[in-house]
């Protein structure tokens, strides 16, 4: 007997299996937004949630039609780290008098339903360390979401929130999964306040639990994508982040123009690519569209951070960039220390010589000027 019958009869069970499919299988246009609620005193005396991470994303969500709700462990009014109240994206959001009612009173992540969104986006922030991961409901609700077909989003440390998330079969989550996160090595320079009571690294983590690890250099922007799985390295990866999450729901991103953080960590990596001369003349031209301190700060962490030569000069060619731009000593000190540790000590003792020319009585630098003559 001929296959083909039987499969052409299977094909129409199929089809008229589809037509008689519910309406209300569509795709919903929602997503949930969730943040941690464990911050107090804009996060001096308790971690909370990064503002810059939900603004960033609600707005790109907004713009691609996108409906945003937000959750927290135990519901009602969260408060953020302190943030910049002036950038652009901030501001925007500050002002939206709707989201601020959403955001003053957050549904408890016991009380949303999976079904209702096509996303869920979990924020970064130290905060979501502590009571994220310890959040049952939140688990089972990303389970849940990520079965039936949703996408699920975290940025800088919100992957602390899948850690432990395990499917309907007992396997986990995130394993064999390709991830990011907030690194051992940024932890290291920026956590060094709040990471000793952290229950986990979480890179180390996500490696545990057979995450498949991915990194940036220290805080370049980075996304990672696995199927409905995307998740972001660190604040700077929010944009990309909330950009791939409204790509892995089936809509095309629309055109935006990129914000000032998102410009300059773009000039930093065509400069870290090889091409310092074009990231020099387009920082000449509009020194304006780019944010000068968060260039020089970069290439100054990176060269704490830095392991060996290449990525040595890949952080002083960004103190370089800025440096025409900023009057701050501390990045000229930075770039000597740089110099000497390749080995340049008469480009080292020059910038030295400089900054104490205008700090004569500078201790630090004193102390730098007797090393490169030693």
């Amino acid at each position: 007997m001929s296959l083909i019958p039987n499969a052409l009869r299977r094909l129409g069970a199929l089809l008229c299996f589809a037509v008689v499919l519910p309406a209300h299988a569509a795709v919903p246009d929602k997503v949930l937004i969730v943040v941690s609620g464990e911050g107090r005193d804009q996060g001096k005396t308790r971690p909370g949630y990064e503002f810059d991470e939900l603004s960033q994303a609600w707005l790109i969500f907004k713009a691609n039609g996108l409906k945003v709700d937000v959750a927290s462990p135990q519901g009602g009014a969260v408060e953020a780290d302190t943030y910049n109240a002036q950038e652009p994206f901030n501001a925007a959001l500050l002002g939206d008098a709707e989201a601020m009612r959403t955001l003053a009173a957050t549904r408890s992540t016991r009380d949303v339903k999976a079904a209702d969104y096509a996303a869920i986006y979990v924020v970064g922030g130290k905060g979501a360390m502590f009571d994220l991961p310890r959040d049952n409901a939140l688990a089972s609700l990303l389970a849940e979401a990520y079965m039936k077909g949703a996408v699920i989003g975290a940025v800088c440390h919100g992957p602390a929130a899948l850690v432990d998330v395990k499917l309907g079969d007992g396997t986990m989550l995130v394993a064999g999964k390709a991830m990011t996160g907030f690194t051992n090595e940024e932890e290291a320079v920026f956590g060094k306040r709040w990471a000793k009571e952290f229950p986990w690294q979480l890179e180390d983590a996500l490696r545990g639990r057979g995450a498949r690890w991915q990194e940036a250099p220290l805080m370049m922007a980075k996304v990672v994508v696995d199927g409905r799985l995307v998740t972001g390295q660190n604040p700077y990866s929010t944009p990309g982040v909330a950009d791939a999450i409204v790509r892995a729901t089936g809509r095309t991103p629309v055109v935006r123009t990129p914000w000032r953080d998102e410009l300059t960590m773009a000039l930093a990596a065509r400069a870290r690519s090889g091409d310092v001369r074009g990231a020099a003349d387009a920082l000449a031209q509009d020194r304006e569209r780019y944010h000068v301190d968060l260039l020089g700060m970069l290439g100054y962490y990176q060269a704490q951070a830095a392991g060996g030569n290449d990525d040595l000069r890949h952080a002083l060619t960004l103190m370089q960039l800025a440096m025409p731009y900023m009057a701050q000593p501390q990045l000229k000190l930075g770039a000597a220390e740089a110099h000497l540790r390749l080995g340049e000590r008469e480009q080292a003792k020059s910038l030295v010589q400089q900054v104490l020319a205008g700090k004569p009585d500078m201790a630090e630098a004193k102390a730098l000027l007797q090393r490169i003559d030693g």
